[in-house]
């Protein structure tokens, strides 16, 4: 077993990661992620399909039986760092790899599962899909709670959403407000 970095060499880390560049910093991650070793032939995996943007493996820990995990090959943490292209590629894979599992498998679902940040679960720091084969009572815990909010709190959520939504999409108010009716009357 590794040895574990002292104090004195942690604050030593912390004042080069200083120095680092982005670029710098993403290779470091990148060095030190078990994916990208994986992504890399390095660490043995259960390859299932490959391409030259993404790679899906079996989960080494599955939800249930034929659990995938589809990753980026190269290291994203998060999903809004991830560039469109890829990230549309993934989810087109994405849908294949879960028409597999309904067929091959005799699953009667899908989860599509992503925990972005580790405030929502997410373990390692390189973006990946999960893709978990379900059959009804298979025990796999994935219900979303339904929890009550007042209407004031979701007035609220939703103006401080907008407003964002508005800055990143380039929508005027106008605008929003027309395409939020459309997405409400759906």
């Amino acid at each position: 077993m590794a040895e574990q970095p002292t104090e004195k060499q942690m604050k030593e880390f912390q004042e080069k990661m200083k120095d680092m560049s982005p670029e710098e910093i993403n290779e470091l991650q990148k060095q030190q992620c078990v994916f990208c070793q994986i992504i890399d032939g390095k660490v043995a995996s259960k390859k299932i399909y490959e391409d030259k943007k993404c790679l899906a493996i079996l989960d080494i820990n599955p939800a249930n039986p034929g659990h995938l995990v589809l990753m980026p090959k190269e290291h994203y943490p998060l999903m809004p760092l991830i560039p469109e292209d890829i990230l549309r590629h993934m989810f087109m894979v994405s849908k294949a790899l879960s028409q597999v599992m309904l067929t091959s498998l005799g699953a009667e679902g899908t989860d599509i599962f992503i925990a972005n940040g580790s405030a929502a679960g997410q373990r390692a720091q390189h973006f990946m899909l999960h893709i978990i084969p379900r059959k009804t009572a298979d025990g796999v815990p994935l219900d979303i709670p339904v929890n009550k909010i007042s209407k004031k709190d979701i007035n609220e959520m939703k103006d401080l959403v907008i407003e964002k939504v508005n800055v990143i999409f380039k929508l005027n108010k106008e605008r929003s407000e027309e395409h939020t009716s459309e997405l409400q009357s759906h």
